[in-house]
Order: C-alpha cells, then sequence, then structure tokens
C-alpha cells in the first residue's frame, strides 16, 4: 500500500513541473512611460469631476474649489457670503429696533431711543421698510453668491478638462494692400494636425 502511494505523489509531482514547464509566465514591469498619473490629470481624466465639483461645493461652499486644487478661491467664497451675511444681521438688527420702537409708541411709551432722532410715528415705519429692503437685498446676494459658487466650481473642472494644445494658434495679420495702398488687418487661425 505504501508502494502505490508513493507511485502516485510522484506522477502527480511530475504532472505538476511538466504543468509549470509549460505555462507561461507573465509579469508586470514598471517603465517610465506607465508612470502613475498625477492627482491633476486623474481629474482631468475623469469625466465626472465637474459633477462632483460642484456637488462638493454645494454641500459646503469652496470645497469643490479645493477639490480641484485651487485653494486661493476659497477665502473669496467665503469673503462673498460672510460679507452678505454680516450685512443681513445688520439690517435685521436695525429692522427689529424700529419695529419696537414703533410697537412701544403705538401703546404709548415714547422711552426708545428713536424719540430724539424720529419724532413722527410714521418715520419709524419709513425706516422698517428701509432696513427690510436691505435685509431682503443681503439675503439675495448670499444666495446668489452661495450659486455662484456652485457655478464657478462647475465651470473651472470644465476648463480644467479643456484641452489647449500647442498647435493651435491665433496671430493677428497684416497684409499691404498694394491696388488700394491701404493697410489691411485680420486674424489667422491656424490648426496643424
Amino acid at each position: 500500500m505504501g508502494r502505490k502511494i508513493k507511485t502516485i505523489v510522484r506522477y502527480l509531482l511530475s504532472l505538476f513541473v511538466w504543468t509549470c514547464a509549460a505555462t507561461t509566465i507573465y509579469a508586470q514591469t514598471t517603465s517610465p512611460t506607465l508612470a502613475p498619473l498625477s492627482r491633476k490629470q486623474r481629474l482631468i481624466d475623469n469625466p465626472l469631476t465637474p459633477a462632483k465639483a460642484a456637488f462638493y461645493s454645494a454641500v459646503l461652499p469652496g470645497l469643490g474649489q479645493a477639490y480641484l486644487g485651487k485653494y486661493w478661491k476659497v477665502p473669496l467664497v467665503y469673503a462673498a457670503i460672510g460679507a452678505s451675511a454680516y450685512y443681513y444681521k445688520i439690517n435685521n438688527d436695525e429692522l427689529l429696533k424700529y419695529r419696537n420702537a414703533y410697537k412701544r409708541r403705538s401703546r404709548g411709551y415714547f422711552d426708545d431711543e428713536y424719540t430724539e432722532i424720529i419724532p413722527e410715528q410714521e418715520k419709524l415705519l419709513d425706516g422698517m421698510k428701509f432696513h427690510q429692503n436691505y435685509k431682503d437685498i443681503a439675503f439675495i446676494f448670499i444666495v446668489g453668491t452661495y450659486v455662484l459658487n456652485i457655478l464657478e466650481a462647475n465651470v473651472s473642472a470644465h476648463l480644467l478638462q479643456f484641452n489647449v494644445n500647442d498647435q493651435l494658434s491665433v496671430r493677428p495679420h497684416f497684409e499691404r494692400d498694394f491696388l488700394r495702398a491701404q493697410n489691411q488687418v485680420g486674424l489667422q487661425l491656424n490648426i496643424n494636425f
């Protein structure tokens, strides 16, 4: 019985050796032309980059610009949204002051901070309308800068993927018209394939 097992083991071992010897083995090699892509090149090659940048900017303003590597735009986004929010808060606070003064004067109390400056009650209504208008405008600016942030991230990502080739050129072209004795100016577009 031991002899049969040895024969089977030799047979399987020889079959394994012959199979390995007959099999071609391929290995990956690294060449300098197939180096890993840079982050910018991966962003350029990915067709979903504009959508991702817009989504990231919608989730958190400035995140889409950071995703594209344009970090210098993030403070500008926050400055625009922050300035609009600041003016919204200032006008809202002033509106509340005018409203409280108007309500107190309607009840017969003339001890508000505007008693000496604004003696007429109708002028308090004008002040309320003034600050309400500027509060609404500030809110429109908040929403507008938020939407512009999303659009800017999307457009920047699209422009990042725009193929600019050295073979494209636009040059001014000057020609002398000898029949009329005038200079002619034009543009010439050259595309080399």
